[in-house]
């Protein structure tokens, strides 16, 4: 019996063991580093140099860093209706579909496993100044879209483009929403003589609401950590307007040589992504049982 205990104590430890060491060397290493780099200066070749709350103080007085809080708020007011909008309108569609949903699952999915350095020059070609949209509009209608020049235009057009991504993958997980609601509650609503239109806003919206919070709060984290469209496509521009935390944190890092105030930034850029978070499911977040 003792022997059979330390078999199974050793085999064990052996199967703990290479989790907590990756855990370590992957997680832990970077988090203590990362501690350390926002209360020191480094500049990848020198000793850090212990600076205290400084970094937190240039942080906060920094004039960039408000302006993309500004960007940040924009991108929000513009890909959340649009990301709930398409998504809700590809899910309620997939409920109609008889054949080939399954097709047309995988290839909406597509687009959220495609390359986003392909898709972000596909896109900057199709909604360049003379690209294929801007002629045909031209040819047609007299007049063309400063898609990606006009400051405005451009958070648009990268939304558009975000959109177009992850349609698909939020979709699905308002379908799988759609699909857990009874059809009885329904039934029963038409017994009672409910319209389409009061049955999709009094029981389908509320009993979705799980799903639909899901989403916003994906596409919440998703808005903080833009990157691939906004550096490819307009650089941060025009006027500084794309410019997001992650671009800025990039540029920061390796072009101005000061991972210790990017670190710094990437630490309060987590905090109020969480914070807006907590926010969003504090205000909008409901229980949903089914009766």
């Amino acid at each position: 019996m003792k022997r059979l205990g330390w078999k199974e104590r050793a085999f064990g430890y052996s199967a703990v063991i290479p989790y907590l060491a990756y855990t370590a060397v992957f997680w832990g290493y970077p988090f203590v580093w990362m501690i350390v780099l926002a209360f020191t200066k480094w500049n990848y070749f020198a000793k850090p140099k212990f600076v205290g709350i400084m970094n937190f103080v240039n942080t906060f007085t920094d004039r960039m860093f408000w302006r993309i809080v500004l960007n940040t708020l924009n991108f929000l007011a513009f890909l959340i209706p649009m990301v709930l909008t398409a998504s809700l309108l590809f899910a309620l569609a997939l409920t109609k579909v008889k054949f080939g949903k399954t097709f047309i699952m995988l290839s909406f999915l597509l687009a959220n496993v495609s390359s986003g350095v392909a898709y972000s020059l596909l896109f900057s070609n199709l909604f360049a100044v003379n690209g294929p949209i801007n002629r045909f509009l031209d040819s047609v209608f007299g007049f063309t879209i400063p898609w990606f020049s006009n400051p405005e235009l451009a958070v648009f057009s990268i939304c558009l483009i975000i959109t177009w991504k992850f349609m698909g993958y939020y979709g699905l997980i308002l379908y799988a929403g759609l699909l857990s609601i009874p059809q009885s509650i329904y039934e029963a609503a038409q017994l009672d003589g409910a319209t389409k239109s009061t049955i999709f806003w009094k029981i389908t919206l509320p009993l979705l609401n799980p799903s639909l919070i899901t989403v916003t709060i994906l596409a919440t984290t998703l808005t903080f950590g833009i990157f691939t469209e906004p550096y490819m496509i307009t650089g941060g521009g025009p006027m500084n307007r794309t410019m997001t935390f992650l671009v800025y944190m990039y540029d920061t890092a390796f072009k101005r040589i000061n991972p210790s105030y990017a670190t710094t930034i990437a630490i309060v850029t987590a905090a109020m992504s969480y914070g807006l978070v907590m926010l969003i499911r504090k205000l909008f977040e409901k229980e949903v049982t089914f009766v």
